[in-house]
């Protein structure tokens, strides 16, 4: 956030929080005029700071309500390989985040199913037959006491 002041900080924090609240209220509270915040806010979407705005989907009342990361190892470590990994992650309907990372594993995925039966249809129909795959592992989330993703 080089090259952000404290307002600017501000701004994103209680946007982060609450991406629905008014000009007006934002502005008092992180202590400008209304013209002023809404100048920031547009000059921090504008330069691609601020990505855009969702809405925080309860999957539970969804039918949602098996959640689990998953590391994935692939067998190879071309571009391809990553490449055609990434593309069936995103055809996935049950894949809601795909993160590449380092160290043991290339890939962590979070995962929403309906039930365990949903999820192991997932990991043997779709993960399981992807030839870039090696290994996964599977964390079953039990709750959660802290989630600050929007």
């Amino acid at each position: 956030m080089a090259g952000l002041d404290q307002i600017d900080r501000k701004i994103l924090r209680e946007l982060a929080s609450e991406g629905r609240i008014s000009n007006i209220e934002l502005a008092d509270r992180v202590g400008l005029s209304p013209s002023a915040c809404l100048r920031r806010v547009q000059e921090l979407e504008r330069s691609g700071v601020i990505k855009g705005y969702r809405a925080v989907v309860d999957s539970a009342k969804l039918g949602l309500t098996f959640l689990a990361y998953v590391t994935v190892g692939l067998s190879s470590h071309t571009k391809k390989s990553q490449s055609d990994f990434e593309a069936a992650m995103a055809l996935a309907p049950e894949v809601r985040e795909c993160h590449n990372i380092t160290g043991t594993i290339e890939y962590l995925l979070r995962v929403e199913t309906q039930d365990l039966a949903a999820y192991k249809h997932f990991h043997t129909e779709v993960l399981g037959v992807l030839p870039q795959v090696h290994s996964i592992t599977t964390y079953v989330l039990m709750d959660s006491p802290k989630d600050e993703r929007a």
